[in-house]
């Protein structure tokens, strides 16, 4: 897929390779442009881009994923210096930030290609998702919801998606964000 090289928001690489340190976290969460804008304000995050993952088809387009016959889920890639921001802090994020007990749907996005999903490439950031999901179906219980049924999948192929996806809201500050979660707060605790 061609894609700018360069983040329209930052200007940072979006390719690899990074600088030194530097980690990476993939997570679906509906519709990618909202939640990709959520990341690239964060500091500590070098870059993120919208992509698809999860699904069997190699290089799928925008089209086919929204077919629903790829098996792939739309996902931000998140690069970030874990110095600068923690993996927690972005989990946090990700819990807080769509409705992880929705079943391939965000709101009135419907279709296995909104579902919610989490990828993982090391047994500790494992450790992670499992703890904070924990921890958040804990809050999402109090608040009176169901159970999260996020997918936690071993990391796969990171298939990039087109160019006018790529940082969507900074290219069309009016375009559509159907993102705000449950309203249910998460406090990261150490235990």
């Amino acid at each position: 897929m061609e894609i700018s090289e360069t983040h329209f928001v930052n200007g940072n690489n979006i390719r690899p390779p990074y600088p030194d340190g530097f980690l990476e976290l993939i997570v679906g969460m509906g519709c990618f442009w909202g939640p990709e804008k959520m990341f690239w304000q964060l500091e500590g995050v070098h870059s993120t881009s919208v992509g698809y993952s999860g699904g069997s088809k190699d290089e799928p387009t925008y089209r086919e994923v929204c077919s629903g016959t790829t098996g792939h889920t739309e996902v931000v890639l998140v690069v970030y210096h874990p110095d600068q921001i923690s993996t927690e802090q972005l989990l946090k994020l990700f819990w807080e930030g769509h409705d992880p007990t929705q079943y391939m749907r965000q709101g009135n996005d419907v279709g296995s290609q909104y579902r919610s999903a989490v990828f993982y490439s090391d047994p500790e950031t494992l450790e992670l998702i499992e703890k904070t999901k924990a921890q958040y179906q804990s809050s999402l219980t109090n608040a009176g919801y169901g159970e999260i049924v996020t997918e936690i999948i071993q990391s796969q192929t990171f298939h990039y998606a087109e160019d006018y996806h790529q940082q969507y809201l900074a290219k069309n500050p009016d375009g559509y964000c159907g993102h705000g979660g449950c309203g249910v707060s998460f406090n990261l605790s150490s235990d």
